[in-house]
């Protein structure tokens, strides 16, 4: 290892790990096994197998984990807590959708060395630089392929190795570099070596042409060199300048090449694949958007049936489902809420085999993790199937557990002409439920006359009633006045029609309609529906038919100005792809700001006509798909390599949904050329979405995915660019990325 490497091996936690632990692995509360665990040398890879089952093992890597939560923080855990004390319990969480591992040790110092260690590596690894972390890939790889464990390679196990790596290459070619590579000509090549090796292997000639066309002397970029390259070619206009200064104190390796006010062509690639050469904006990573304006004019990220891990006919309900959402910076969380058997409501999915969890642990789960990724108001949409008792229990819990962060009263004690702001409302939850009679008085009548959220969707919906609705005897819900004195800004009522609701409705009043509804609203009254939603909030959920949690497309919900277009956030996809790339700009606060046309109460836009918008002006979106880099192999069997093709997909108001991709690359899933260039035209830039998808061509049957990248078209950047891609959960998978030059202009 590194001298870095070798510091970490040295701290006593990381010791104990290495030389391994028998812990007890924990499923369930009949389901406990001990496991052996060890950190092996290369300080990143955790294995572990079964005392009994033979030879087979398994591992996964350090950077797979999240995060490291210390005693009963899981449902499991906490199932057995009598027969396990906290000390000795921990929780592994991953990153995306990969299920938590729960372990206990025998002893607190053990479970301490362990949750400690782990920190530190996870620390670690989260802080390497570009190069660091191109370095720990490539170590990891020989670590892997070392078979015998002698710390050396032959060229043969290299070849097989590159197989591994997704390289197809020329023997010739190959064994010419790997003799280059060979110093001591022993017919072998050391972790150094081979990593020598592998940085030959990947000399990018794309990035030297496009250094060598801004370099005068082919070795260097002069620091003015630098700055007509990003004026030029990455369209950064006055900051130029500084910007190249920048750039060579931040990425040049070579000391003498700094001091010289130059770049390398090391340092220029380095630029190019980190985060200032990524192609999302690096500023609009940041919040960049004005937080103070009406709840009404911002989309806000929002999940349907949150408590569910599955599908919605058995699948399990559980707490890890709403810290996962809230996790992904969702601002709008779903509660089901049904009587239970002693007095305590539950959730899950009434009348179907979903698991039941209890009301009050949802509240608690929520009271934790509401405001780890975001500080801004998080709406709790409360279906309530309850018995007037019960809903009397959950208004007690609410206050009890939520305290001063369940919002109860007016902001400022006056009823609102438009709704509060993120702004205003950071580190509140809001109840969003029925409501006895308004903000403006409060009336003794009991409210009888409404219907639920779900019966919304039986009213007018030709799809199909969902089960609660054919189940529920004729008599109306009654409502527990305490539960009623909880709503304040989010009064659920049933929709009368866009003329009603521009005479009569509150800004406080809002309605839920299911996907199939809102289409039709959108279809027979585009103009409306905006301007509806200038004033009030409308929250969409999916059709009663998607009992496969499936989602439909958001994208069609945010041309209405729709705010809480709900999906089911356990169902990864193309539509969570457009949600967390709308949602990855202004810090991912579960929060954007709606274009301005969106947001004036006249406004006459209508996503069916973009082009009768005033100030419309289309633009051309140009872009060359130049190569790809260590794309990850789909299909695990020995000897097959991916042939990759890259599609981009815009997605906004109907007339720019368009889609286009390059041809296959056969056999390269190391550093595929692609060279060709995808034409697009875009006519509403504040609305359209652009995604990158790369597949595994396959002539028989379906492309295999690779990986995606969604992000707005207003956060993309121009000129030479990479985009790291993601897998299907969403999670990064270095060094994985395709190599693009952009190009937006004008359309004349």
């Amino acid at each position: 290892m590194a001298p870095e490497g070798s510091r970490i091996q040295d701290d006593p936690d990381v010791k104990v790990m290495m030389a391994g632990s028998t812990l007890r692995k924990v499923k369930s509360r009949s389901w406990k096994k001990q496991r052996h665990f060890r950190l092996l040398e290369d300080g990143m890879t955790i294995w572990y197998k079964s005392r009994w089952a033979g030879r087979s093992h398994s591992t996964f890597s350090v950077t797979d984990v999240e995060m490291v939560r210390e005693g009963h923080q899981s449902e499991v855990l906490l199932s057995t807590a009598e027969e396990f004390p906290a000390e000795l319990c921990f929780t592994l969480v991953f990153h995306g959708r990969q299920g938590n591992v729960d372990l206990v040790a025998d002893s607190p110092e053990e479970a301490q060395a362990w949750i400690q260690g782990l920190r530190k590596l996870i620390h670690k690894a989260q802080t390497m630089d570009e190069k660091e972390r191109q370095d720990q890939w490539v170590r990891d790889w020989f670590q892997k392929a070392d078979k015998n464990k002698d710390g050396k390679m032959t060229f043969k196990e290299v070849r097989t190795l590159l197989k591994m790596m997704n390289v197809e290459m020329n023997e010739e070619h190959a064994l010419h570099l790997f003799t280059m590579a060979d110093q001591s000509e022993s017919g072998s090549l050391e972790i150094e070596q081979f990593v020598h090796f592998y940085k030959i292997l990947t000399q990018r000639d794309e990035v030297w042409k496009v250094f060598q066309d801004y370099s005068g002397d082919g070795e260097k970029l002069m620091l003015d060199e630098l700055e007509s390259f990003l004026r030029m070619e990455q369209q950064e206009g006055e900051q130029s300048a500084q910007h190249a200064q920048d750039l060579i104190d931040c990425y040049e390796p070579s000391e003498s090449a700094k001091k010289q006010g130059a770049m390398s062509l090391d340092g220029f690639q380095m630029y190019l694949c980190s985060r200032h050469g990524s192609i999302f904006k690096p500023e609009h990573c940041d919040l960049y958007q004005d937080m103070s304006q009406p709840l009404s004019h911002y989309f806000i990220s929002s999940s349907h049936n949150t408590y569910l891990l599955e599908n919605q006919l058995r699948g399990q309900s559980s707490l890890e489902a709403y810290i996962q959402a809230l996790k992904r910076g969702c601002r709008c969380v779903e509660v089901d809420c049904w009587d239970g058997s002693d007095g305590e409501p539950v959730v899950y999915h009434g009348h179907t085999l979903t698991s039941k969890i209890l009301f009050k642990d949802v509240i608690s789960t929520l009271r934790e993790y509401a405001f780890k990724t975001s500080d801004f108001p998080v709406i709790l949409s409360l279906e309530n199937h309850c018995s007037v008792e019960q809903q009397t229990v959950m208004a007690e819990h609410l206050r009890q557990i939520l305290g001063d962060t369940l919002l109860t009263t007016l902001l400022n004690g006056q009823v609102p002409q438009q709704l509060p702001s993120p702004q205003e409302l950071k580190g509140k939850i809001l109840l969003k439920a029925k409501k006895i009679g308004g903000l403006e008085v409060c009336p003794d009548e009991i409210l009888t006359d409404e219907v639920s959220d779900e019966e919304e969707m039986a009213d007018g919906d030709v799809e199909s009633p969902s089960p609660e609705c054919l189940n529920r005897n004729d008599k109306k819900s009654k409502l527990s006045r305490q539960l009623s004195d909880l709503v304040v800004y989010c009064k659920s009522v049933h929709f009368h029609g866009f003329d009603h609701a521009r005479l009569h409705a509150k800004c406080y009043e809002m309605s839920s309609f299911s996907e199939s509804k809102a289409k039709r609203l959108a279809k027979e009254a585009g103009t409306d529906f905006v301007q509806y939603n200038t004033r009030q909030l409308t929250r969409i959920f999916p059709s009663g038919l998607r009992t496969d949690s499936s989602n439909y497309n958001p994208q069609d919900m945010w041309n209405m100005g729709c705010q809480i277009v709900a999906l089911n956030f356990q169902t990864a996809g193309l539509e969570m792809d457009l949600n967390d790339g709308l949602f990855r700009q202004n810090n991912c606060c579960g929060y954007v700001l709606k274009p301005d046309f969106m947001r004036d109460s006249n406004t006459q836009f209508s996503p069916e006509k973009p082009e009768e918008r005033h100030n419309y002006r289309p633009l051309r979106l140009s872009i060359q798909v130049i190569s790809g880099q260590q794309l990850p192999k789909v299909n695990q069997k020995e000897g097959s390599i991916v042939d990759p093709l890259v599609r981009v997909e815009i997605y906004g108001v109907p007339q720019e949904q368009a889609k286009d991709e390059t041809s296959h690359i056969n056999n390269n899933g190391f550093n595929p050329l692609w060279n060709e260039t995808l034409n697009f035209i875009i006519h509403t830039p504040e609305l359209a979405l652009v995604r990158f998808v790369v597949e595994d061509y396959d002539k028989t049957s379906r492309n295999d995915f690779i990986g995606q990248f969604t992000l707005p078209f207003i956060c993309m950047q121009a000129g030479y660019r990479h985009i790291h891609l993601l897998s299907k959960d969403g999670t990064a998978i270095p060094p994985a990325s395709i190599f693009v030059n952009v190009s937006i202009t004008e359309l004349t």
